[in-house]
């Protein structure tokens, strides 16, 4: 007597299919920013810096959704490559305040046709006019799902 499947085929469930294009957006955007050394983490938090200069680490964190951990890890390694520093609040001592290094905005600046080409590559599969649908059901999964994050995202 053959027993019956426990659950459908993975390609059938969304959080297995989610976390393959995962998988293929990092690989893409790896392949198209390689001659820049930079990750997909280390450019979300490099853009978010660029964008607000003097942000601190627990709100770039919220803005792109890292916890603090991770988020310090990451701006060590942006610091160690001249891209980012840290200076210390005048309101509070414990607090970093973060800023672009010139070498850093040049680095967001140049890396961001090479991010944009990995982009288009996610979505070429699918038809021109299905593209901006689909990026605003993402949007309703990842803003309607937020909160049950590891790290919910401010957004900022």
């Amino acid at each position: 007597m053959s027993k019956a499947p426990i659950a459908p085929e993975l390609d059938q469930l969304p959080g297995y299919s989610i976390r393959r294009l995962q998988q293929i957006a990092v690989a893409l955007f790896l392949q198209e920013t390689e001659v820049h050394g930079i990750t997909p983490v280390q450019y979300a938090a490099l853009h978010t810096v660029c964008r607000s200069p003097g942000i601190d680490q627990r709100t770039l964190a919220a803005a792109i959704g890292l916890d603090t951990s991770t988020t310090g890890g990451v701006i060590d390694r942006l610091e160690a490559k001249g891209a980012l520093q840290r200076s210390p609040s005048e309101h509070d001592r414990r607090v970093r305040l973060l800023t672009a290094t010139e070498e850093g905005q040049a680095l967001a600046k140049a890396v961001a046709p090479a991010m944009l080409r990995a982009q288009e590559r996610i979505l070429a599969p699918l038809p021109a006019k299905d593209r901006k649908e689909f990026l605003r059901m993402l949007r309703v999964l990842v803003e309607a799902n937020n909160e049950l994050s590891r790290a919910p995202s401010s957004g900022i």
